[in-house]
């Protein structure tokens, strides 16, 4: 479980195909506090460290992973939004976050908003909604929704955020994973028997 509160910006320095899966070597601040085994959330996708050399750790995504979200995306020298997975005696700053990204969606709008940025993105609504004022997660990142409409929704980034994940890098169009909140998934679930 995570929170959607970034921990650090890690570096892609590999990347290695291996039959369907993909391995991303990252260089991140905390790897000498990783251990093999450990979950830690990759622009809000939970992968698994099963290497560690120095500043450097590797995760492998396998093709369920791949297909529903954008890690396939990545090149080497891109910068991920990282978390380790929380702890239970600490507060829960952003919201339940499991780290399964349910789809993925694209950047249509950016607005500078003098001080702040107000960002929309655009989503499949088939099996997902989102809620004015309600939790969702974009890389990772737990944010509040502003603007929630049939398959659209904004989010206001407070400068802070802005400058330390990887929202400063996004483009127009690019893509991004989401995590839609999962207590409003097990209601959508239920009003839909």
């Amino acid at each position: 479980m995570f929170t959607g509160i970034i921990e650090a910006i890690g570096k892609v320095e590999n990347i290695v195909h291996e039959d369907a899966n993909v391995h991303f070597t990252i260089n991140s601040p905390f790897t000498g506090e990783l251990k093999i085994d450990q979950s830690v959330a990759h622009n809000g996708c939970c992968l698994t460290v099963v290497a560690i050399k120095d500043s450097e750790y590797v995760v492998t995504a396998i093709k369920e992973t791949l297909d529903v979200t954008a890690l396939d995306e990545l090149k080497v020298g891109n910068l991920v939004n990282l978390e380790r997975c929380m702890i239970m005696n600490s507060r829960l700053d952003g919201h339940i976050v499991q780290g399964h990204v349910d789809q993925t969606g694209y950047l249509d709008t950016i607005e500078n908003q003098d001080g702040s940025y107000l960002l929309t993105f655009k989503y499949d609504e088939k099996d997902f909604t989102t809620v004015n004022k309600g939790s969702i997660t974009v890389n990772g990142i737990s944010l509040t929704v502003v603007n929630s409409q049939k398959g659209q929704f904004s989010v206001a980034l407070i400068p802070y955020t802005w400058e330390h994940t990887n929202m400063h890098q996004l483009n127009i169009g690019d893509k991004v994973n989401l995590e839609f909140d999962i207590i409003g998934k097990y209601v959508a679930k239920l009003m839909n028997k």
